[in-house]
């Protein structure tokens, strides 16, 4: 193995690279300080709202903030790169939960990190350049759609005791208990939402994130001054410690070590930790795991782009997944890289991973200072927050300039992606959408593949091939050449414009050889290197009076003259 090949896998370059090596300062520290503290503020509702909205207690979140949040940073490809819960990932934890428990989440976690791991070690981190950009379009904004559908019940206060799977089914669902709409959850997710709004244009530095929460808190507070309660964190969850003590809302006491099998569901009860569960749980966590690598290294190209700073992709898949292999261990569900937290982080002056590692220390904090006052926010101005993060993640002006100028065939694929992860699945979507856009692609490289004319002599035809000869033009091109070169004795071809020659233009080109009728001859000119090794290896040789090779065009036509 090359040096550089090891180096692109070395776990804990990036913090050495981007600390030590750097001669990391009392100013970069206290810059990375002030921007995980700035990120820290974001995380907290953030995470307990991932967490309520992918059907765990609120405190999971923040332990995947900090366990995970730690791990990536310090091994991680990205330096600048914010982990923990992310809105992609409610599509697909949600269920799971459902069906499994926390226990059932904790474990699909630990097995999406492993294929992170994988991922990274096989050094797949490029392959995220041929994600099109209609098909990650399309998928994130229909994430966006199912989240935003999903907040609808607690933003309104709707009295609903589960919702179904299906997408259609929550939407109906969802239309038949709009009667039961509660004034004060509306009153108190209208509030937060405009503050979320309205927040960033006053141009202050602060994250709108707590203010809009105050704001939220504070209308909850004068409702209930006139006996008006709504649901709160403290209201719908509560926790039991290990000496017995029971409490609502959130536990004030660091992550414990735990086995992730070994938690207890809500009705008590451990899972059993079998082959078949762990089968029935290998495609969530496939789907976690390529989710988390498509989302990490997107962030890590955005972050790029913003910093000139280049990440490492294989190591930021590795990082990835030991972080979500540790981070059940401490109750902490399935985490990647934020994009909003991580550009945030950007902008609050970051230079190092330090700052991540900040944040993190930061939510740990919150969770043993502020645990009695975070049971007191109210669940519709969570709602409110996972609503902007939804907004945000749809991109919509992205998607409304593809569908303005893009071709017809992108923004096919773009809907179908978008449609098929709001009924079906994320993985169906990105499947059939690469699948998809990879057909559309090959018939678009097709179409460029054309013959145009040399020269026509009484006896000669002069052709130049112009792009790939691969399997989806082959046919077609020497179809062409077949009819257009029927009262011609000798044909030429450049091929200076084929950069490719693959199997099925190789097959096309003897067929058309076995084709020619006795007295016509075929010369090929100026072959690129690709489709001479290509010829070479199927020992393609010359055939007197039938087929001949010359290096250029001019040395071809005086032979033929002689």
């Amino acid at each position: 193995m090359k040096t550089h090949e090891i180096n692109d896998i070395r776990p804990f370059s990036a913090l050495i690279n981007a600390c030590w090596r750097e001669s990391y300062s009392l100013n970069r520290l206290l810059k990375d300080a002030i921007a995980g503290v700035t990120v820290g503020i974001i995380a907290i509702p953030l995470a307990m709202a991932l967490a309520i909205a992918s059907g765990v207690p609120p405190q999971y979140g923040l332990y995947t903030s900090a366990i995970a949040g730690i791990v990536i940073a310090v091994i991680g490809g990205s330096r600048f790169s914010v982990s923990g819960p992310t809105a992609a990932f409610v599509v697909i934890l949600f269920p799971v939960s459902q069906q499994f428990g926390l226990s059932g989440l904790l474990i699909a976690t630990l097995l999406s990190g492993v294929f992170l791991v994988i991922m990274g070690l096989a050094r797949f981190g490029r392959l995220i350049e041929y994600i099109p950009l209609s098909v990650t379009l399309g998928f994130t904004s229909g994430i966006a759609i199912t989240i935003a559908t999903m907040q609808i019940k607690d933003f309104f206060g709707l009295q609903l005791t589960a919702l179904p799977e299906n997408y259609i089914g929550k939407v109906y669902a969802l239309l038949h208990a709009l009667p039961t709409l509660d004034y004060g959850d509306t009153l108190i997710g209208v509030v937060t939402l405009a503050v979320l709004i309205y927040w960033p244009k006053l141009g202050l530095r602060v994250p709108g994130h707590l203010p809009a929460l105050l704001a939220g808190t504070a209308v909850m507070g004068v409702l209930a001054m006139f006996d008006h309660h709504v649901a709160t964190i403290g209201s719908r969850f509560s926790y039991i410690l290990a000496d017995g003590t029971h409490g609502q809302g959130i536990p004030p006491i660091l992550p414990q070590l735990v086995l992730p099998w070994d938690i207890p569901n809500a009705d008590g009860k451990h899972m059993a930790l079998s082959w078949q569960t762990v089968s029935a749980l290998l495609p969530a966590a496939f789907s976690m795991a390529v989710l988390g690598a498509i989302e990490s290294l997107l962030c890590a190209v955005v972050l790029d782009g913003m910093t000139g700073k280049k990440h490492n992709s294989n190591t930021e898949l590795l990082g990835q997944g030991i972080g979500n292999i540790i981070a059940p261990f401490f109750g902490g569900i399935t985490a990647t890289a934020a994009i909003a937290r991580s550009a945030a982080n950007v902008r609050a002056g970051a230079t190092s991973p330090i700052s991540a590692v900040i944040h993190a220390l930061l939510v740990l904090l919150a969770l043993l200072v502020l645990a009695p006052w975070l049971s007191y926010l109210p669940l519709a101005a969570m709602a409110s927050l996972l609503l902007i993060v939804a907004w945000n993640m749809s991109e919509a002006h992205k998607v409304i300039y593809l569908l303005r100028c893009a071709p017809k065939d992108d923004i096919l694929v773009m809907l179908l992606c978008l449609t098929l992860t709001v009924l079906f699945d994320m993985v169906i979507a990105i499947t059939v959408g690469i699948v998809l856009a990879s057909l559309l692609f090959m018939r678009r490289i097709a179409r460029m593949t054309r013959l145009s004319t040399i020269s026509e002599e009484h006896h000669r035809l002069v052709l130049r091939v112009n792009g790939p000869l691969f399997f989806a033009a082959a046919e077609r091109i020497f179809s062409e050449l077949l009819a257009r070169s029927e009262s011609y004795n000798q044909i030429v071809l450049q091929w200076d414009a084929v950069p490719v020659l693959d199997a099925g233009g190789l097959q096309a080109l003897q067929r058309f050889i076995e084709t020619l009728p006795e007295g016509k001859q075929l010369v090929i000119t100026d072959i690129p290197f690709q489709p001479l090794k290509t010829l070479a290896r199927a020992r393609v040789q010359p055939i007197e009076g039938k087929l001949a090779f010359y290096a250029t065009l001019p040395e071809a036509l005086n032979a033929l003259d002689q």
